[in-house]
């Protein structure tokens, strides 16, 4: 079927139906861009939405639990799930809306240049007709004209009272009267054959193929419509796999989780090793009167009730000292974590076990690969010289014992708290056992070993020295001299160590104890890379992976750790300097 032959009287109809054609092109055009648009605001509110309910660094422990760790898990499958939300939009404009708007304007401009044509031969074909009518009328006025002069000469001829000379006066008029009608009459009969063949030319040819042309055009629009929603839903399809992906990854999160295992961690998590406190005893009044003659027999009075359990279970002899502590509510202070709930105590020092095994193994490793070195050395001196070695491998053998002092240290708070923690009472049964003085014993939890004295160092990194002696009722804090800082107890080859709140007893103030917090954004010294991946083992300690950009916070003191802070998060923690590629700035 061909516009040309079955509408070849419908130029007007066929005009306005492109032109309605090519609008609803433009309009799909731009559904296409506005829905870019919302795919790219969903895709910002999405990456929004997941930033909002990240867990902030006060509520990094909170997400051991598995809920927490499944909608951590959610909040990176939304996250990929926007990424997929901007590939749909980026697509969209470049595969369909960038064509698409390009191809309408093409479109009106080859209509425009079809109706013009097509306007031209409807111009050129009424002007010949007008042409054919004016010979038709010239035709028509000569032929009456003729036939009125031929009525005169007739009339004339009949007539005996004209004369010879008006008779041939009519004659005369007559034949050019004639002549005239002879001649529009065949203009009329060629304007009328050159109408014919221009009119069958004009709805057999010329304005046939003008319809051709706006027909395939319509057509090629009808069909690239059909070819850009069928991109349209390729482009999303291209992404429903990983869409998929990201919904499969949260359904498996959430069967993952488990609440009895949540149970544990909780009762990991809290447990402090005491035994639950016993019967209040009774006291006679009666029986301490007839006991003590030189008491106020008027005024019997009885022992107050105590329980020194703080909010966190703890137990304190005073008022609740404030805790700044980076790492849950168990945050110790001190080297062999006297100061924490049993339970958490040996936990506590076996986790700083595991990381000087760690660290005896690494430079065990480290040690053993410079003995080969040194050996391939002596067997071939031009590879290098042996000597050169010798260093590495003394400062190697120092690290490796005074690694073994700390195991054998740590190992022995461990077997201390091992010990204490047998039949250990709750503290509010402690409590109760009165002194001669009124005052309630210290608990076991307060204790220190006792270890030979000397001070610690003030800065983060570990020192050999033990702790001051002190003995088993209550704590004795190390004198020094007026304006020096008492040491900061807890002082660990650890990362822990630099962030957990340190602790100092300022002179004068009669062993009360302060925590101060070392938590302050500082700017950064530089930044580094990551050369090889590192998981955080220990509480501290910062995961990280290879070539991952971070900020410089402190430099490393001789500990082998750096702190560092994410460049994307404000997360800080600690990281092996050995694993890192620093770049400090220039000042």
């Amino acid at each position: 079927m061909s516009w040309g032959t079955e509408l070849w009287d419908q130029y007007e109809n066929l005009s306005l139906h492109t032109q309605k054609g090519i609008e609803f092109l433009e309009r799909y055009g731009h559904f296409v861009r506005d829905r870019c648009a919302i795919e790219v605001e969903y895709a910002a509110k999405l990456r929004r939405l997941v930033k909002t309910y990240q867990p902030k660094k006060k509520e990094e422990e909170d997400y051991q639990y598995s809920p927490c760790r499944a909608f951590r898990l959610e909040l990176n499958e939304v996250n990929d799930q926007a990424g997929q939300r901007e590939v749909i939009a980026e697509n969209l404009q470049a595969n369909v809306l960038r064509e698409l708007t390009i191809l309408v304007k093409d479109f009106k401009e080859d209509r425009k240049k079809h109706l013009q044509e097509g306007a031209r031969l409807m111009a050129t074909l009424t002007g010949q007709i007008g042409n054919l009518e004016r010979a038709r009328k010239a035709y028509e006025k000569a032929f009456r004209e003729a036939e009125r002069a031929l009525d005169n000469y007739q009339r004339a001829d009949a007539d005996l009272n004209l004369s010879r000379a008006e008779v041939e006066k009519q004659r005369m008029n007559m034949t050019v009267k004639t002549q005239q009608c002879e001649e529009a009459k065949t203009e009329y009969a060629n304007q009328l054959q050159k109408t014919n063949d221009m009119q069958t030319l004009h709805y057999h040819t010329a304005m046939p193929e003008v319809f051709q042309h706006l027909q395939e055009l319509d057509e090629k629009r009808v069909k690239n419509m059909r070819n850009y929603m069928t991109k349209s839903v390729a482009i999303e399809r291209a992404v429903a796999p990983i869409i998929e992906q990201c919904l499969d990854g949260i359904e498996k999160a959430a069967n993952e989780i488990n609440e009895k295992e949540d149970t544990l961690l909780v009762i990991e998590r809290y447990k402090s090793g005491f035994q639950p406190p016993g019967d209040f005893p009774f006291e006679d009044l009666s029986a301490a009167k007839s006991y003590d003659s030189n008491s106020q027999l008027s005024q019997p009075v009885m022992q107050p009730i105590h329980n020194h359990l703080t909010v966190k279970g703890t137990v304190s002899g005073g008022k609740i000292k404030k805790r700044v502590g980076l790492f849950g509510i168990f945050s110790s202070n001190k080297e062999d974590c006297s100061d924490l709930p049993p339970n958490q105590r040996k936990k506590r020092l076996q986790q700083r076990i595991d990381e000087i095994q760690a660290k005896i193994q690494q430079e065990t490793a480290a040690r053993d690969g410079l003995m080969k070195m040194k050996g391939v050395y002596e067997q071939n001196p031009a590879l290098g010289d042996p000597m050169s070695i010798e260093g590495q491998l003394n400062e190697s053998s120092h690290k490796l014992d005074k690694l073994g002092t700390e195991m054998t240290k740590f190992q022995g708070y461990l077997d201390e708290a091992m010990r204490a923690g047998v039949n250990l009472s709750s503290p509010s049964q402690v409590s109760r056992k009165p002194t001669t003085n009124g005052s309630a014993t210290r608990p076991l939890s307060s204790r220190r070993s006792s270890h030979s004295g000397g001070e610690e160092s003030l800065s983060r990194s570990a020192s050999d020295s033990s702790v001051s002696n002190v003995n088993t009722s209550q704590p004795v804090h190390k004198k020094s001299a007026p304006g020096t800082p008492q040491p900061i107890h807890g002082s660990t080859n650890s990362p822990e160590s630099g962030l957990g709140a340190s602790r100092t007893s300022l002179p004068g103030s009669g062993g009360e104890e302060y925590y101060l917090d070392d938590l302050e954004a500082q700017p950064p010294l530089g930044t580094c890379r990551a050369l090889y991946p590192f998981d955080a083992t220990s509480e501290g300690s910062i995961p990280m992976y290879d070539g991952e950009e971070l900020y410089m916070i402190e430099l490393d003191q001789g500990d082998g750790w750096t702190r560092v802070r994410r460049i994307s998060q404000p997360i800080e923690g600690f990281v092996p300097t050995s694993y890192i590629e620093c770049n400090l700035y220039n000042t």
